[in-house]
């Protein structure tokens, strides 16, 4: 009897075996016939064109569009591939760094970029550009007549080169010659306001964001901050390790958020420790807060029952990876969806602010600000 018993087992194994191999080699047959009817349809486009074309063109434009165009035909807008440099410059973005001078301008009534911003330890600081500085041209060349668009192009430039700018500053016309440096994008700032609250700005979330604001944090409580106001407007997201580093020291211990992936795969995204900051806050919000920057005020209101003052948040609740491809490019791919683990995935909803506050262009005063200010009133 335990002989035929054994012989049994090994005969449903074997069968179970056959048939997982079958399923498999049915599954690559699939595969492979699919493959190989989108490349049949490739080459005879490829070789139309490769016949037919009325002159020379460039192989690897063609090939860098016909990838970008493959993805594109997801119909995401957050997918997409990334050339060789265009992946170089999304990882140095990501990183929190920037290559250029430092500068941020506007087109002025004259049609000449006028600064509105001096990026700190850029540069362009370095070199005395100033805000309110109109630049005049560019190594040389009148910037009107040379064209906006095409002139501030030349002006990013490549690292380690300089640009001759012609300046006019405080009245007077001036050259400044600038190097252009990779230097840190600071996207964290935070001043003490009146009735000791701490207020933190956060533009994106990238590799140093989470240094810059565990700074910013420190720096507050040093000042005396009795209360915490985060402002996340026109924050459309960034790195969900950064967002854990930032949301650790403010939350509970325990698991803060899940991503769901392929096949209804379930994994925690982001945890807290034991150490959590007994203080009260609150997070302002508008329509251009997303992604990262939905989750950080979602948590927060969800864990420690903060409060959302604004409007209507962007509402993208769905993550993406990149990953560098063989040619030296990169695939951005979005891959689950996510939300906290006490509510539900917020994607193309977006977060309803506890005190919603618009605000309108004849307002003289950030009203959203003073409406946050006055929850910490006792």
């Amino acid at each position: 009897m335990k002989q035929i018993r054994l012989l049994t087992a090994v005969c449903v194994t074997a069968l179970c075996c056959a048939v997982t191999f079958s399923g498999t080699v049915l599954g690559m047959q699939f595969w492979y016939h699919k493959t190989e009817q989108k490349f049949e349809r490739l080459a005879e486009l490829d070789g139309y064109i490769q016949n037919n074309y009325y002159t020379d063109f460039d192989e690897n434009a063609l090939m860098d569009t016909m990838l970008k165009g493959y993805v594109a035909g997801l119909g995401d807008r957050y997918s997409q591939y990334l050339t060789p440099d265009e992946y170089g410059a999304l990882m140095t973005k990501e990183a929190g760094k920037t290559v250029g001078i430092g500068v941020t301008v506007i087109q002025n009534e004259e049609g000449y970029p006028q600064i509105i911003e001096v990026q700190e330890n850029s540069p362009a600081q370095k070199a005395g550009l100033q805000k309110e500085d109109v630049l005049l041209a560019v190594n040389g060349e009148d910037i009107v007549q040379k064209g906006y668009e095409e002139a501030i192009a030349e002006i990013k430039g490549e690292e380690g080169s300089a640009v001759k700018l012609t300046v006019r500053q405080n009245g007077t016309e001036k050259e400044i010659s600038v190097i252009r440096e990779t230097f840190d994008i600071m996207t964290v700032s935070s001043e003490m306001l009146d009735g000791h609250i701490g207020y933190i700005a956060v533009s994106n979330f990238r590799e140093n964001t989470a240094e810059q604001f565990q700074n910013a944090l420190e720096e507050l409580l040093k000042q005396g901050a009795d209360a915490l106001l985060f402002d996340m407007r026109n924050n459309g997201g960034g790195l969900l390790t950064s967002l854990e580093k930032m949301l650790d020291p403010l939350l509970p211990e325990g698991e803060i958020a899940t991503a769901t992936y392929h096949g209804n795969k379930t994994e925690v995204i982001l945890k807290s420790d034991s150490k959590e900051m007994n203080l009260p806050m609150a997070v302002l919000v508008n329509g251009n807060t997303a992604s990262a920057a939905e989750l950080f005020a979602a948590s927060l209101r969800d864990f420690k029952q903060a409060k959302l003052v604004g409007t209507q948040t962007f509402g993208k609740g769905i993550m993406q990876v990149t990953t560098t491809m063989e040619d030296g490019g990169g695939l951005t791919l979005t891959v689950a969806t996510y939300q906290t683990t006490k509510s539900e995935c917020y994607h193309g909803i977006g977060l309803e602010p506890d005190v919603v506050i618009e605000i309108s262009e004849t307002d003289t005063e950030d009203v959203q600000l003073e409406a946050a200010k006055k929850l910490f009133e006792s």
